[in-house]
């Protein structure tokens, strides 16, 4: 899952949006990190081991084509991202408008957070990185952009011709596991760890 899945899974299952945010950019022990952050971190980190080992997921990995393989997870990520926004109202009770204005709000006074969040949380608002998922070209924009973020961009060349392609098999994969991952998601929120749990 990406930001806006994140955000949102952290929304219905009633814990801290940012922090579930961190999770992405959290790492080694939870415990190392600020208490506030630490249930987020643990649930994030729940909800990726889910959706790596799910089957619809490997399925779907293994129908991209070799030139995109090794992105595959991102290009999924990204993918979902742009359903979950495309579908918006299906999942949330909250506009997408509404829901994007509280997390950036979130982000922006959340304290203590890992240094590459901290430095990208500017360019996530000002770039309303979350409401432009729901167009095409949002996610074809974001494609570009962290293809130029990493080390080896080449591994990007062909990932918006292959994601196309794939467009509506990542949708249906998107609309069967998502409703899947929200389960999980409530249930995990429940089942955290009492070290990982703010008393504050």
């Amino acid at each position: 899952m990406n930001f806006l899945a994140h955000l949102h899974l952290a929304d219905i299952s009633g814990t801290h949006l940012t922090a579930n945010l961190a999770g992405d950019f959290a790492k080694g022990s939870i415990i190392d990190h600020p208490k506030h952050l630490q249930q987020g971190i643990w649930l994030h980190r729940q909800i990726d081991v889910v959706t790596d080992s799910h089957e619809i997921i490997i399925d779907l990995l293994k129908q991209f084509p070799k030139s995109s393989r090794r992105v595959a997870p991102i290009l999924i990520d990204l993918a979902f991202d742009h359903y979950l926004a495309y579908y918006w109202e299906e999942y949330h009770h909250q506009s997408l408008q509404d829901f994007t204005q509280k997390a950036y709000q979130c982000m922006q006074t959340t304290q203590q957070l890992p240094e590459k969040l901290q430095h990208i949380i500017p360019k996530i608002v000002q770039q309303d990185w979350l409401s432009s998922y729901q167009s095409k070209q949002g996610l074809n924009q974001a494609i570009t952009g962290i293809s130029q973020r990493l080390s080896k961009p080449e591994l990007f060349n062909s990932a918006i011709k292959d994601v196309d392609k794939l467009y509506i098999d990542i949708e249906i994969a998107f609309r069967t596991f998502y409703p899947q991952l929200m389960a999980y998601s409530r249930i995990y929120s429940r089942k955290t760890p009492a070290e990982y749990l703010d008393s504050i």
